[in-house]
């Protein structure tokens, strides 16, 4: 069960991340102030990286949590 889980979230992740590729790619043809700053010294890479940070470190606390409150609930 933890083995799927786990794949799947690997799978989301990555399709995640490869869907905001292709939305960064699609918006370098727009142009406005928020787009050319984040365009700028390729700052939108550092932020999604970021977001991509937080969203994983998001997933292994709860796949954490859920195996102590599984654990929990077998005593």
């Amino acid at each position: 069960m933890a083995k799927r889980l786990s794949y799947l979230l690997l799978c989301m992740i990555l399709s995640f991340t490869t869907a905001i590729a292709q939305t960064v790619d699609q918006q370098n043809t727009e142009t406005g102030p928020v787009n050319e700053f984040f365009r700028s010294d390729n700052k939108i890479y550092v932020a999604v990286g970021i977001l991509v940070i937080i969203f994983t470190c998001i997933v292994l606390y709860l796949i954490r949590l859920d195996r102590r409150i599984g654990k929990l609930e077998k005593e």
